[in-house]
């Protein structure tokens, strides 16, 4: 689409018939109401931290209003890139050297409205601005570089850090849980164990009363006493037997082939113990057993001295 000023009259001249006076009107403007498309010169700025950039761009802008981009500007194109690059100064000055490159949208979307706060006269709007390259010294680049190895080792020591953390803290807690479960464990088995030696000596005692309770019938029933003396002599002969297993050093009686005595010495000590004495006749047992007594006496005396020569 055309639009066409004619010289003279001033007037505007549409699509259509239209009527022009020789001599007096003649077409003096030919402006397309298409959107533009113009490249903004490369161009040095300074930014706030005084670094010096190499920026070029983009800009597409629309004639609005065809009178005043006639009659308002005398060259609109030309007028509207120096704006652009004006304000793209203007605004990296605002700016520091990490802000341009993080806030590009933003920095476009600034242009463009400082554009057509000043191009509104003109009968011409500023679609869009797209900064193309951003130029920076070689130094600078450098130092760039750089920084961004610096983080990503910083961000690589930090990740790294953080997992030895976490495995560190995984491994702590593995340990922990093992000694709570070992504990537990150990509990467990050491009430277990106290349970069963509990129902062990209650069922050994259980079965000590209920053999002394066996032995002592058996005892009072005919010929009890010759039984008792014949378990004595076993339990004689056994031990006997295991003297010399348990220890080096031994202790014999004067006489240890002679079970007969031993089972009868045995068997007199069971009966003293089992001899219930009499209210009204302790003197009389006193009397006749302090011979016995003294008999006895003499005996372990001898068995004693025997052990000591031994």
């Amino acid at each position: 689409m055309l639009a066409r000023a004619a010289r003279g009259t001033g007037a505007l001249l549409l699509r259509g018939l239209n009527i022009l006076i020789p001599l007096l009107d003649r077409i003096r403007y030919v402006q397309s109401l298409k959107e533009i498309v113009i490249n903004v010169p490369e161009q040095s700025a300074v930014t706030l931290d005084n670094v010096t950039l190499q920026i070029d761009g983009v800009l597409y802008l629309r004639i609005m209003d065809p009178y005043k981009a006639s009659y308002g500007v005398e060259d609109p194109e030309y007028a509207v890139t120096q704006l652009a690059q004006t304000t793209m100064r203007s605004e990296l000055g605002k700016l520091s050297l990490d802000r341009v490159f993080r806030e590009r949208e933003s920095l476009n979307a600034s242009i463009v409205d400082a554009i057509n706060q000043a191009a509104d006269c003109w009968g011409i709007r500023c679609l869009r601005y797209e900064i193309k390259d951003i130029h920076v010294p070689p130094r600078v680049k450098e130092s760039m570089q750089m920084q961004v190895e610096a983080e990503r080792r910083k961000r690589a020591t930090v990740l790294e850090s953080e997992g030895t953390r976490e495995s560190a803290i995984n491994v702590a807690e593995g340990k922990k849980q093992a000694q709570i479960l070992a504990s537990e464990a150990e509990k467990a088995e050491q009430i277990n164990q106290a349970a069963g030696e509990a129902s062990a000596v209650l069922a050994k005692a259980k079965a000590k009363a209920e053999a002394i309770r066996i032995l002592a019938a058996a005892l009072t029933q005919h010929n009890g006493d010759a039984a008792a003396s014949l378990t004595v002599a076993e339990q004689y002969v056994s031990a006997f037997s295991k003297l010399a297993k348990d220890s080096n050093t031994i202790l014999l009686p004067s006489n240890p082939g002679d079970v007969t005595s031993m089972v009868a010495q045995a068997m007199g000590v069971y009966g003293a113990l089992t001899k219930a004495p009499m209210p009204g006749a302790q003197d009389s047992v006193s009397s006749g057993s302090s011979r016995d007594d003294q008999g006895t006496d003499a005996s372990l005396d001898e068995e004693l001295d025997r052990f000591k020569l031994s």
